[in-house]
C-alpha cells in the first residue's frame, strides 16, 4: 500500500534543515533554526589501516569490526582501538557485516554470506570461517528439484535461495538474518540452522539499505522506495518444511522523491517514523498514521536538504540521527517531537565520501562515541555530545581530551 503525501510536506534547497513551503499544496511550515555548527568536532583517532574503501562497520562485544572493498575485515581492540586481528582477506570484496551473539555474518560481492565464530582465546584464530550462505546442505535439499529454480536473467536460472548479484546489505532480528541484494530481492534465513526460509521479490531495482525491529524489516531501494515488511502467518508453499510458516509480506510502500535512489533507512526507537536518505541529498520522513486492516498508512512528513550530494549511510542514537554522505561531512540531525528531524551539527574530516556510521549505544560522558567509514580508505573515531549548544560541545569536548591525556 502506497503511502499518501499530507498537506505538511515540505522541501528545501538549504542545507539547515529548515522546511519551506509544500509544492503539492502550498502550505507553508516555517522552523526558525541557528546554522548547523561545523568546526566542533575534532577526530579522537584515524585509522588507516585499509586497503580499501572501508564499506561497513559493526560492534561486536568488546570490538569494532569495519570491513573493506579490499576485501581485509579489520578487528580493533577496545577502548584504544589497537589491531587485534585480521581475517577474510580474498573471500570477495565485503559489502556488508552484521554481530549476532558469537557470530559474525559478511555479505560479499561475489553474491555469497560468510559466517564466522567469535573466539577470544588468541588473535590468530579468533575469527574462524564456519559456513556459507546457501549452505551445502541447503543445495543438496533443493537443487535436483526444477521448481525450486528461478530465471535470473535471459537464458540463465539459479536456486531461489541464491542471491543472483552483490549482496548490499545485512540485518538481523528476533532470531532471523535478512540480506538484499543488487539482484532486488531480500531473503530470510534463519539463524539457528542457517536456513533460507523465503526469497522475496521485494524492489524494481537495487535494494540499499535494510533495517529490522519490531516485528518489521525495512528496505530502501534505488527504485525510490522503501518498503515495510512484516511476518503473516499462512500455510506453507515451498520454502519451509513445516506444515505452516510465517512468511514476510508487504505491510506498506512509502514513496521518495521522484527517480532518486534511497540508499539507506532507519527507524525511530518508537516505530511512528521512518528516515530515509537520497541520492539527491535529502532526508526524508514518513510518519505513521494508522493501521487499517493488514496495511499501514503512512504519510510523507517532511524532505529537506541535508548534503550537497548523495547520502550514502545512516544510523540512529537515541533521539538522534547521524547522515553521511559523499560530500565528505557527518550531518547531525535532532529528533523534534513532532518527529521531524532538525540538523544542528556537520562533522568534517574525511577526505572523501562517508560510506558507513556506528554509533555505540553506550553513553561516554554526555554523548557518545561515532565511528565513520569513507571512501578515502580510514576510519575515524568521532565523541558527539547529546546537547547542541556549542559552548557546552567545546567544554565537554576539552574535558574529555583531559581524561584521555
Amino acid at each position: 500500500m502506497s503511502s499518501s503525501s499530507s498537506s505538511t510536506t515540505s522541501n528545501s534547497n538549504d542545507s539547515d534543515g529548515s522546511l519551506s513551503p509544500s509544492a503539492s499544496t502550498k502550505s507553508f511550515v516555517l522552523n526558525t533554526l541557528r546554522p548547523p555548527i561545523t568546526g566542533a568536532y575534532k577526530p579522537l583517532a584515524v585509522l588507516s589501516a585499509h586497503v580499501g574503501s572501508v564499506s561497513s562497520l559493526a560492534l561486536c562485544g568488546e570490538f569494532l569490526l569495519s570491513a573493506s572493498q579490499g576485501k581485509d575485515i579489520i578487528v580493533w581492540q577496545q577502548p584504544d582501538l589497537k589491531i587485534f586481528a585480521k581475517f577474510g582477506q580474498g573471500d570477495g570484496s565485503v559489502k556488508a557485516l552484521v554481530s549476532v551473539g558469537s557470530k559474525v555474518f559478511t555479505a560479499h560481492q561475489d553474491s555469497r554470506i560468510r559466517v564466522w565464530k567469535v573466539s577470544r582465546r588468541n588473535s590468530e584464530n579468533a575469527f574462524r570461517l564456519v559456513d556459507t550462505l546457501p549452505t551445502t546442505k541447503d543445495y543438496l535439499g533443493k537443487f535436483m528439484k526444477q521448481s525450486n529454480y528461478v530465471q535470473t536473467r535471459r537464458n540463465h536460472k539459479r536456486l531461489w535461495i541464491e542471491h543472483a548479484d552483490s549482496i548490499s546489505c545485512l540485518a538481523v532480528h528476533a532470531g532471523i538474518i535478512y540480506s538484499g541484494s543488487w539482484d532486488k530481492t531480500l531473503k530470510v534465513w534463519r539463524l539457528s540452522d542457517l536456513k533460507c526460509l523465503e526469497s522475496i521479490k521485494a524492489h524494481d531495482d537495487a535494494i540499499n539499505g535494510l533495517v529490522a525491529g519490531d516485528g518489521r524489516v525495512y528496505s530502501a531501494s534505488a527504485d525510490g522506495k522503501v518498503k515495510i515488511w512484516g511476518k503473516e502467518k499462512r500455510k506453507q508453499i515451498e520454502s519451509t518444511s513445516s506444515s505452516s510458516s510465517s512468511l514476510h509480506v508487504l505491510k506498506a510502500t512509502l514513496e521518495g522523491r521522484a527517480e532518486v535512489s534511497v540508499n539507506s533507512v532507519v527507524v525511530s526507537g518508537d516505530g511512528n517514523w521512518v528516515y530515509g536518505g537520497g541520492s539527491d541529498g535529502f532526508v526524508i520522513g514518513w510518519e505513521k498514521k494508522e493501521k487499517e486492516g493488514d496495511f499501514e498508512e503512512w504519510r510523507l512528513g517532511f524532505e529537506t536538504r541535508g548534503h550537497n550530494m548523495a547520502v550514502l549511510c545512516m544510523c540512529v542514537v537515541g533521539e538522534m540521527v547521524c547522515s553521511g554522505s559523499a560530500d565528505k561531512s557527518i550531518g547531525l540531525w535532532r529528533r523534534e517531537v513532532t518527529g521531524m528531524l532538525c540538523k544542528f551539527g556537520v562533522i568534517h574530516g574525511h577526505e572523501g565520501p562517508v560510506k558507513c556510521l556506528q554509533a555505540s549505544p553506550n553513553n561516554v560522558g554526555a554523548g557518545f562515541m561515532l565511528y565513520s567509514g569513507g571512501l578515502d580508505k580510514s576510519l575515524r573515531v568521532w565523541w558527539v555530545p547529546k546537547q547542541d549548544n556549542l559552548e557546552e560541545k567545546k567544554s565537554s569536548f576539552k574535558t574529555l581530551l583531559t581524561q584521555k591525556e
